[in-house]
């Protein structure tokens, strides 16, 4: 009957009223108390030895090729982030080296959304905190993150900090994920920050779905398997280049057909080699794979039109060196490998061909005369020790590297490196529960 109907839809409208006066109450209530909950992570970044360059989906950010990277040691290079939840928030916001940046973008916006949708249920009693699985979407965050690295010069602070994003929110929020699933959040942000949530040895998977869920990051070992390599980075200039990657990407995937060859007929057999490569410690095959798809991915920006020119010519020199002497010792010693910028990262078989490399790069690139060594070589720099290069005048004193008969530039070339960083393989992210690290203030969730 009428009457029956009429009260059972005022009694579903009461009910409904009461269950949204309910959260609403729960809301004020959460905002009445003044708790901020914190989680603070640090996230490596990588190197890739296998080139991502091309989206077959801008907005998923789907890659038209398989990708490897070797994760470096974030003691070295890293992001730090500590993201905070209270109901005293109004809004979501980020610092980003201290610099309030704007959250509007839709990479950040995919990535909180995609995490949001995945939060459990959060319960610190000490704290007084209770936080239901619902409540998130209504919740805002502070993040506040830092990179002890420059940003955008070609060192993939990017893939470091979408990384060190979805990881740390994971953490604050209780995702059940493990970091594979959390890689194909990460990918949203930044492509290669799906790399970034493994240690060692990691390979992309392109997929093949349109949704994206099947390209993910994987391991292929972890930073203990290979651990003779030690790795030195010349950073050659630490500006904002002149072509973002992305736009890069998208011109390359639009007018160069060297790299639809490339994606097609040559990444496919160059990842299975360089997964055996690894696999094997073959640093003979190691290198010739990892300079051959960083020449070639150049040669793919140079075939774009118009082209881009990632390399200047200190690039072009480490190349010429590194390549006469791996030629001059019969059997590889170093791989060089160069992401969109001029950057060299530089791969040594063992620490003492590091420590041969660094004096050879020292000799060609020298710093200028009032600069303190443990500022122009950063990092793991006890290697100046073993180079014989921590006393100040010991730089003038380097003789020239004897395997490389025609010079490849005398030694004025100061000041062509901004510096080097000395590093090697590294773990992936983690969780610093030491609070004195975090970076946002733990009474008010603003930075510190």
């Amino acid at each position: 009957s009428l009457e029956s109907s009429l009260s059972l839809s005022l009694s579903r409208s009461l009910s409904l009223w009461a269950q949204s006066l309910h959260a609403w109450g729960k809301i004020f209530v959460m905002a009445a108390e003044k708790w901020v909950y914190m989680v603070t992570a640090q996230t490596p970044t990588n190197i890739a030895v296998i080139k991502y360059w091309g989206k077959r989906d801008e907005v998923r950010i789907l890659p038209v090729n398989d990708s490897i990277s070797v994760t470096l040691d974030p003691d070295h290079l890293c992001t730090v982030t500590t993201v905070a939840v209270s109901p005293s928030f109004d809004r979501d916001r980020m610092w980003l080296n201290g610099k309030e940046i704007s959250l509007s973008g839709s990479r950040y916006q995919n990535c909180l959304r995609e995490i949001r949708g995945r939060a459990g249920d959060v319960e610190d009693k000490e704290k007084g905190v209770k936080i239901d699985k619902k409540d998130w979407e209504k919740l805002h965050l502070h993040i506040a993150s830092h990179n002890n690295f420059p940003t955008a010069a070609g060192l993939a602070s990017s893939a470091a900090g979408f990384a060190c994003l979805v990881f740390s929110l994971a953490k604050l929020m209780n995702v059940d994920e493990d970091a594979s699933h959390l890689s194909a959040i990460a990918r949203q942000g930044s492509g290669s920050a799906c790399r970034s949530l493994f240690g060692g040895f990691v390979k992309w998977e392109m997929g093949s779905k349109d949704d994206g869920s099947d390209s993910i990051a994987v391991q292929l070992a972890d930073e203990k398997h290979w651990n003779d390599l030690v790795i030195i980075i010349a950073v050659v200039s630490s500006r904002q280049k002149e072509t973002s990657s992305t736009s890069g990407m998208r011109e390359s995937v639009e007018t160069s057909l060297l790299l639809q060859h490339r994606a097609k007929e040559v990444v496919p057999k160059r990842t299975l080699q360089m997964e055996e490569a690894i696999k094997n410690r073959d640093f003979a095959s190691f290198t010739q794979l990892s300079c051959a798809d960083s020449n070639q991915f150049h040669a793919v920006c140079l075939d774009t039109s118009p082209p881009i020119f990632y390399m200047n010519d200190t690039s072009h020199r480490i190349i010429s060196l590194v390549e006469k002497w791996n030629r001059s010792e019969g059997t590889p010693q170093v791989a060089y490998t160069f992401d969109a910028g001029p950057n060299a990262v530089l791969i040594a078989r063992n620490r003492k061909v590091a420590v041969q490399l660094l004096q050879g790069l020292l000799y060609y690139f020298p710093p200028k005369s009032d600069t303190d060594m443990k500022s122009y070589v950063v990092g793991d720099n006890s290697i100046l020790k073993e180079a014989g290069l921590d006393g100040a005048n010991s730089v003038e004193n380097l003789q020239p590297p004897p395997e490389i008969k025609d010079n490849i530039g005398s030694q004025d070339q100061k000041g062509e490196v901004s510096y080097f960083i000395c590093t090697k393989p590294g773990r992936g992210p983690v969780v610093l529960p030491d609070q004195t690290q975090a970076l946002l203030d733990p009474e008010t969730g603003l930075p510190k």
